[in-house]
């Protein structure tokens, strides 16, 4: 769960770095320390060594061994040094700071530096821990020749033995030391960076997290302070911002609900108003008409006032029309949806609004898909959404043009739907009034109430289907139509092969 924030995250991350990065230097530093402790210590040992050898060289020149001797054990006194001697190439020991060495074997580790050819090794002797053993040959020179000859090269070795146990001590101590001090410097700088990044990071950034649940939750009245310039502190900037812009758009948004609330009461008002109104003028209007046809039958043909009566009674139809439209807007009648073929109800439906008196001059296309599933709606309603359809195509080209009406089956959501689009070459609706044509009472006709396309719409989506306009200017208009396919269930399926077993 730790690892999940990203302050932890960061937080690991550098302690690891520093961890890799102090500890690395801190190694490479010891490393370089013990070093030089350790060739401090063989730096001592060769001049010391070389000290030994011009000392005894001066006292064996003029003869006097006794010197010898007394050389080493006064500088077999050093506390560093566990031995100093000379032995002979055979590993007898000639001299030593201890007498009690003269005559035996000198120990196996320094002779072998001898047969090794090496001036220097370290090693462990017992009792003395380790040591640093330095074998240096004395060489036989025209000087020595009177007491030892010339036949060997080599006349001894001085061979000195360096403690290294106080060198091995300083070594952990200084281990120790620098152990504890990498050890509390990552603590330190680990402890403040976690504190850095917990005040700086981890801290704002939470109480934003939490300021943002609220702002979800619905709280636009949240502000933040930002403590510095930094990335944090624009980041807190920015969300003020945001907020703000939020409070604004949802006080506009509340205010342009109002008003659409306030809007559609009032639209509620009106329709049941002019509903109860379009009842009320039904009635009387189906009894001027019935009376104006009686008193047509009493003139001629040829009579001018028959064709006075019959544009009464045309207008008559209109107001009819109108009235309906309202009573309908107003209280819609209950759908009685059937299983119903839609390339069927097409073709009947165009050819009943092919007799509207514009549509003489309108090429006619029917582009229908075979084998479409059926759609279950109520024919009379759809009839009335598509007859409203083609009598807008057709009153929207006036000078001709070309109505073609086509069905497909598509895919919408992950459903089968059955899509019908009627198209019309007229002028086609401009983009401003495009967004409004769904509207109830709006309209662009001189004689129209407004109410087609919005009741279209309205049966449409009780259908559970969709009515959608694309429309270009200079080139025409597309509406389309889908209504979701038929799949009849299980049971249906059943009832239908007992019905047709019953029937057989």
């Amino acid at each position: 769960m730790i690892f999940k924030s990203l302050t932890s995250r960061v937080i690991v991350l550098s302690i690891c770095l520093l961890v890799f990065g102090i500890g690395t230097f801190a190694f490479l530093t010891l490393r370089r320390e013990q070093m030089q402790l350790v060739n401090s210590a063989r730096e001592s040992s060769e001049l010391l060594l070389d000290t030994i050898e011009r000392s005894l060289y001066n006292s064996m020149r003029h003869g006097n061994t006794e010197d010898v001797k007394v050389i080493l054990e006064m500088v077999g006194q050093s506390e560093n040094l566990v031995g100093v001697r000379i032995f002979h190439p055979h590993g007898v020991i000639l001299k030593s700071s201890q007498s009690s060495e003269v005559g035996r074997v000198v120990d196996q580790h320094d002779f072998k530096l001898f047969l090794d050819n090496k001036r220097e090794g370290v090693f462990t002797l017992d009792g003395h821990g380790e040591v640093l053993g330095m074998v240096k040959p004395i060489y036989n020179n025209r000087q020595c020749n009177l007491c030892h000859g010339a036949k060997s090269r080599i006349i001894g070795l001085l061979n000195v033995n360096y403690s290294l146990v106080e060198t091995r001590r300083r070594i952990v101590e200084l281990t120790k030391l620098f152990v504890m001090s990498t050890v509390a410097i990552i603590g330190f700088l680990s402890l403040a960076i976690s504190l850095v990044m917990l005040k700086f990071v981890k801290k704002p950034l939470n109480q934003l997290a939490k300021n943002m649940a609220r702002v979800e939750e619905g709280d636009l009245s949240v502000r933040m302070t930002p403590e510095g310039k930094d990335e944090i502190g624009r980041l807190i900037v920015s969300f003020d911002s945001m907020v703000d812009r939020l409070d604004r758009a949802k006080k506009e948004l509340e205010t342009y609900h109002f008003q659409q609330m306030e809007r559609a009461d009032r639209l509620a008002s009106v329709g049941e108003m002019a509903a109860g109104i379009a009842h009320e003028i039904k009635n009387p209007l189906t009894g001027i008409a019935a009376a104006i046809t009686v008193l047509k039958d009493d003139f001629a043909p040829d009579d001018g006032r028959a064709l006075i009566i019959g544009e009464v009674l045309e207008q008559i139809s209109r107001l009819d029309k109108t009235v309906n439209d309202l009573l309908f807007f107003g209280k819609p009648t209950v759908a009685e949806p059937t299983c119903t073929d839609i390339n069927s109800a097409l073709k009947k439906i165009l050819i009943f609004a092919s007799q509207h008196r514009g549509g003489k001059n309108i090429e006619k296309k029917l582009e229908l898909a075979e084998d479409l599933p059926p759609v279950y709606v109520d024919p009379k309603q759809i009839q009335q959404v598509f007859l409203n359809l083609f009598l807008n195509a057709v009153q929207a080209m006036q000078s001709g043009g070309i109505l073609t009406v086509s069905s497909s089956l598509a895919h919408v959501d992950g459903m089968d739907m059955v899509r019908v689009q009627v198209n019309d070459t007229g002028p086609g609706i401009p983009p401003q009034i495009l967004e409004k044509i769904f509207t109830p009472f709006f309209t662009t006709k001189a004689q129209g109430t407004g109410l087609g396309l919005a009741i279209s719409h309205r049966l449409i989506e009780q259908h559970g289907g969709r009515l959608s306009c694309v429309s270009q200017d200079g080139v025409g208009t597309t509406f389309s139509v889908e209504l979701p396919a038929y799949c009849p269930s299980q049971d249906e399926l059943e009832q239908a092969h007992l019905s047709a077993g019953i029937i057989g």
